[in-house]
């Protein structure tokens, strides 16, 4: 029986080192502006680095430009390359946001079905916590954008 209980409690701990990956991320919290991810957290460690090899379509451009020293002629060709790829880019990091949150939201609720009344308050509690966080993080990128 404890090592059933050290597993659930590993597996909840697994799923809940994932949900703030999603839920962080989903397009109904975002704001519509480019660049409103955060940077310091979220974005799998990274900073925010994630797309288009690395970098957030914004920062690709002065990226590119600045570590292989673009001509001004290969910059004016190499930017509208760029800017027609947003949409899509975001469009498919919307996607893949909204499917991991819903995954998430299916393997916890698998794992809350079998817990103890005792323990999906502590869970309940936890998804609380992690959503009072992102409030909080949201807030504050709102405060700073002011």
């Amino acid at each position: 029986m404890k090592l059933k209980l050290i597993t659930l409690t590993a597996a909840c701990a697994a799923a809940f080192a994932v949900i703030p990956l999603a839920q962080a991320h989903d397009p109904a919290e975002q704001g519509s502006g480019e660049g409103e991810h955060e940077h310091g957290h979220g974005h799998h460690g990274r900073g925010g680095d994630h797309e288009m090899g690395g970098h957030e379509p914004g920062k690709m451009f002065e990226h590119m430009t600045k570590n292989l020293n673009l001509t001004p002629d290969q910059q004016a060709k190499v930017q509208p390359i760029i800017e027609q790829a947003k949409p899509q880019m975001k469009a498919i990091h919307q996607e893949a946001m909204q499917k991991g949150k819903a995954l998430m939201d299916n393997v916890t609720a698998q794992i809350r079905a079998l817990l103890t009344p005792e323990q999906q308050q502590k869970l309940d509690a936890m998804k609380k916590a992690h959503e009072d966080m992102r409030r909080a993080r949201e807030e504050m990128r709102a405060a700073r954008q002011q």
